[in-house]
C-alpha cells in the first residue's frame, strides 16, 4: 500500500483502508463464468464506474511459457508494492535465502574480575525483527493487517511476542559471559550502511520492533477514560492518553502526536464502547539512542550494572577508539531470511523492502544504500528480464518514479519455478482467501473455488483529489501464480492505473475487483485444461 496524502484523511475524517478487509464479490466467480461467459465476465469488471478514464493491464501465461492473455502487457504501469516481488527476490537470491543476521555484542576494554573496564557495542547488522516477530518454532509471525500500517489501516494487530526478546537474549549472553558491571559505557555501532533519501520509510542498521512504539487503546464504559497499553517500555518513552470512552455506536477516532524527539507521545479522541482495541504507531525519531537504552535497561534485568546514564545521545564517537582488546561476549542469531521475505510479501512490509536495498548494497561492499540498486539490476538480467522494463527508486513501490511493464512480472515468477525454493518463494506470497493481504476476498471455497488457489503481490497508490474531493487511484495490481489443476501453474498480472473512488469504499471494490478476475482467470484455466467448472 502506497501513499495517501493526509488531505484526504482530513477532509473525509476516516481512516484510511487497504487491502485486507475486503468483501467478495456477491456473484461467486464461478456463477459469472456461467451465465458471461470468462471474457465477458472480465470485460464486465473493467467497465464499472469508475474505470472511464482508466487503463488495464492483463497478462496471463501459461506452464510452458505461452502467453494466455495479453492486453497493454508491454506498457508501463505503477505496480505499487507489487514491486517488491523484485526487491525481495533480488535481496533473497543475493543473499541467500538461508542467510542468518547475527546481531553481536562487543567488549572493548579489559575485564577485571567480573566487571568490564570499557564499553559494550552493539553492532547493527541490518535484522529487521531481532527477535519481535520471532515464533517458537524459528518461524517469523505476522498479522493480516501489520501494526507497521495501524495509524492508516482499520484492523491492524499485533503478534504476541515480545519486541524486545532479541535485546533481552543479548544481555543475558552477555551476563552468562561473565559481566556483572561495565564501567564504561553502551554505544550502538550503525556504520553498516547509511540509508538514502529515496528509501521511505529508511531503514537503519539496527531495528527494534520496526522502529514504532505500539499504543492499543481499549474501550472501558462510557464516560471513563480509555485503557491504554503500549510497548516497548524504554525510558525516557512516555505516553498521555486523553482518549475517552463514548456510548456504543458512537465515533471511534484517535489521533497520535509527538514532541520533536518523539519521545513525548499524546493520544487523543474517543472510542465507542464495546468496539474492538484500536491499535496506532508512533515513529522512534532515534533507533540507535532507542536501542542503546534497551539494551542498558535490559542489562540491568539480567544483572548486570551499567554505571554510564541509561538515556541520552548514543556515544557513537566512542566507535573510534582502538579496539585492541576486543571480544564477542554475545550474539544473537536470527531466523533465516526466507522468513524474513515471507513477512514483507504477506504483509506489504515497506521497511523490509527497502532494507532489502541496502542489504544488497552491504553484500556488494559498499556502506551507500544506492548502490543496492546495482545486484538488484543483475538479479534481474539474471531471471531473464530486461531491467529496461523497470524503473525503481526504492524497494516497496512508493516512489513517483516507480513504474513496471506487465510482461516482465511472469518471467520474474517462471524464474522462481526454476529453483529448488520455487515453493518455499510461491507460499510466502499472499494466498487468496486465506492470509496476508489476500486474507479478506474470496474467503469461502464454497462460493469462491479460486480459494486458496492464487498466490499474488497486490499493491495499491492512491491519494486525494481535491478538484473532486475524491480518491485518485494511481494504480492498482496484482502479480503472481495461481493453480489450473494436475500441479500446473499460471503467472499472470492485472492492473488499472488512471481509476478514481469516491471513498475508501470505493477504493476496497477496486482493489476487490482485481481479486476477483484472479479468480476467474484460475477458474477458465482449469476449466480448460481439467473440464467443465463445478457448479455452485
Amino acid at each position: 500500500m502506497t501513499g495517501f496524502t493526509r488531505g484526504w484523511r482530513a477532509r473525509a475524517g476516516v481512516a484510511v483502508a487497504v487491502i485486507t478487509a475486503l468483501t467478495a464479490a456477491s456473484a461467486g466467480p464461478a456463477a459469472a463464468v456461467r451465465e458471461r461467459g470468462p471474457g465477458a465476465a472480465i470485460e464486465a469488471v473493467m467497465r464499472k464506474p469508475g474505470y472511464e478514464h482508466a487503463r488495464w493491464g492483463l497478462l496471463e501465461v501459461d506452464e510452458k511459457g505461452r502467453t494466455v492473455r495479453s492486453e497493454n502487457a508491454g506498457e508501463f504501469f505503477i505496480p505499487g508494492s507489487a514491486a517488491k516481488l523484485f526487491s525481495v527476490s533480488a535481496t533473497w537470491r543475493t543473499i541467500g535465502g538461508d542467510h542468518r543476521f547475527t546481531t553481536p555484542v562487543l567488549a572493548v576494554g579489559h575485564r577485571n574480575h567480573s566487571a568490564l573496564d570499557g564499553h559494550l557495542v552493539l553492532v547493527g547488522q541490518g535484522d529487521l525483527s531481532l527477535g519481535g516477530r520471532t515464533g517458537p518454532g524459528g518461524t517469523m509471525e505476522y498479522t493480516d493487517v501489520d501494526h507497521t500500517y495501524a495509524n492508516d489501516v482499520p484492523g491492524a494487530t499485533l503478534t504476541p511476542q515480545n519486541p524486545l526478546a532479541g535485546i533481552d537474549e543479548l544481555a543475558r549472553q552477555v551476563r552468562h559471559s561473565g559481566i556483572t558491571e561495565v564501567n564504561g559505557d553502551v554505544v550502538v555501532d550503525s556504520r553498516l550502511f547509511t540509508s538514502s533519501a529515496n528509501l521511505d520509510p529508511g531503514p537503519t542498521p539496527l531495528i527494534v520492533n520496526d522502529n514504532v512504539i505500539d499504543l492499543l487503546t481499549t474501550p472501558t464504559s462510557a464516560g471513563r477514560p480509555a485503557r491504554l497499553d503500549w510497548r516497548p517500555h524504554v525510558a525516557p518513552y512516555r505516553v498521555d492518553s486523553q482518549v475517552r470512552t463514548v456510548p456504543a455506536g458512537g465515533t471511534t477516532d484517535i489521533s497520535v502526536t509527538a514532541s520533536p524527539d518523539g519521545t513525548h507521545i499524546t493520544l487523543t479522541g474517543t472510542i465507542a464502547a464495546g468496539a474492538k482495541p484500536v491499535l496506532r504507531v508512533s515513529p522512534v525519531r532515534n533507533p540507535d539512542a532507542f536501542g542503546r537504552t534497551a539494551l542498558i535497561e535490559a542489562l540491568g534485568r539480567a544483572g548486570v550494572t551499567v554505571h554510564a546514564h541509561a538515556t541520552g545521545p548514543n556515544p557513537a564517537g566512542l566507535l573510534r577508539q582502538d579496539r585492541h582488546a576486543t571480544e564477542r561476549v554475545a550474539a544473537y542469531v536470527s531466523p533465516p531470511y526466507a522468513e524474513y521475505a515471507k513477512v514483507i510479501l504477506k504483509v506489504s512490509h515497506n521497511l523490509g523492502a527497502n532494507l532489502g536495498i541496502c542489504l544488497m548494497a552491504v553484500h556488494a561492499g559498499s556502506r551507500s544504500c544506492d548502490d543496492g540498486f546495482r545486484p538488484l539490476a543483475e538479479f534481474v538480467r539474471r531471471a531473464g528480464v530486461d531491467p529496461r522494463q523497470l524503473q525503481l527508486l526504492d524497494g516497496r513501490g512508493g516512489n513517483p518514479v516507480d513504474r513496471i511493464v506487465p510482461t516482465a512480472f511472469p518471467r520474474l515468477l517462471r524464474f522462481w519455478e526454476r529453483t529448488p525454493d520455487a515453493a518455499r518463494f510461491r507460499k510466502a506470497l499472499p494466498i487468496l482467501g486465506v492470509d496476508g493481504s489476500l486474507a479478506g476476498s474470496c474467503t469461502r471455497a464454497a462460493t469462491c473455488p479460486a480459494h486458496g488457489k492464487v498466490f499474488a503481490k497486490p499493491g495499491t497508490v492512491a491519494g486525494f483529489d481535491a478538484v473532486n474531493n475524491r480518491l485518485a487511484v494511481g494504480g492498482d495490481t496484482l502479480a503472481g501464480y495461481f493453480d489450473t489443476g494436475r500441479g500446473r501453474r499460471h503467472t499472470f498480472f492485472i492492473g488499472v492505473n488512471g481509476a478514481s473512488a469516491p471513498d475508501i469504499k470505493g477504493l476496497l471494490a477496486i482493489i476487490d475487483d482485481l481479486n476477483h478476475i484472479a479468480a476467474l482467470l484460475q477458474q477458465q484455466a482449469a476449466a480448460r485444461e481439467n473440464g467443465p467448472l463445478r457448479g455452485h
